[in-house]
């Protein structure tokens, strides 16, 4: 689990709900279900017309990552590599059929079974390559999903205000109701600054930072079982891995 995506969400929510009480406006002032429906549905609304179904499912399936990112652990990943050399050298890369099955991972077990099957090294890293681009192509379009969002929410949010400016200038005649509704206009420009900077777009910069770091790892696996196709001493393929630990 990720804390400090934990701890920096806490603190978004807090800095908005803390200033309001400082600034004397009150909890009250953070509510507006027209600067909701204007700016949190009018966001969606846009970013609905601006992406695929396919990419947008995708989006939201890996938002999680944010708090709780893929396993990973590349020095286990090298040990279990080193592991596999030594097994491919004393009984043949057939020896590692029984391992194939036993990988969570789908792209792990795929690279597995290629090696398995005897597949020119070339051609492995051809297809691994292949495979690990449509990944990163996908996961990276799905975080366009939120930057998308961080752009369309502040202008709603402008927009948001505008037409509460024009509510409030239809009530000129009835001062009462000028002070509440300008300060209600600018609820919609909160909402859409807000959403965009505290939410939207560190969503998307950190799932950047999660599928750099799982292409990383992909690359470094890749090159395990190049190594281990090409019969490489067992030694001196964690040696070369090892270049890849941060």
């Amino acid at each position: 689990m990720d804390r400090l995506s934990l701890i920096g969400l806490f603190l978004a929510l807090a800095s908005l709900v803390g200033g309001s009480i400082l600034k004397g406006a009150g909890l009250s002032s953070l509510w507006s279900p027209a600067a909701f429906v204007i700016v949190i549905i009018g966001t969606l609304a846009a970013i609905l017309v601006h992406t695929s179904p396919a990419i947008f499912r995708h989006a939201f399936r890996i938002v999680p990552w944010v708090i709780r990112p893929p396993a990973s652990n590349r020095r286990r990943l090298i040990e279990q590599i080193v592991e596999w050399s030594t097994i491919a050298r004393r009984q043949g890369l057939l020896g590692l059929e029984a391992h194939v099955e036993a990988q969570d991972d789908p792209f792990v077990r795929k690279g597995l079974q290629l090696l398995v099957d005897g597949v020119e090294p070339e051609a492995i890293r051809r297809m691994m390559e292949i495979e690990l681009g449509s990944e990163e192509q996908r996961n990276l379009a799905a975080t366009k999903v939120f930057e998308g969002m961080g752009i369309y929410a502040p202008t709603l949010g402008i927009i948001g205000a505008v037409l509460g400016l024009i509510a409030v200038m239809k009530n000129l005649a009835d001062p009462s109701k000028l002070g509440h509704g300008i300060a209600a206009a600018f609820t919609a420009t909160i909402y859409g600054i807000a959403s965009a900077n505290l939410l939207f777009l560190p969503i998307a910069a950190k799932l950047k930072g999660v599928i750099a770091g799982t292409t990383r790892e992909r690359e470094m696996f890749i090159e395990g079982l190049i190594s281990i196709a090409h019969g490489e001493n067992p030694r001196n393929i964690e040696n070369n891995l090892s270049g890849f630990l941060d």
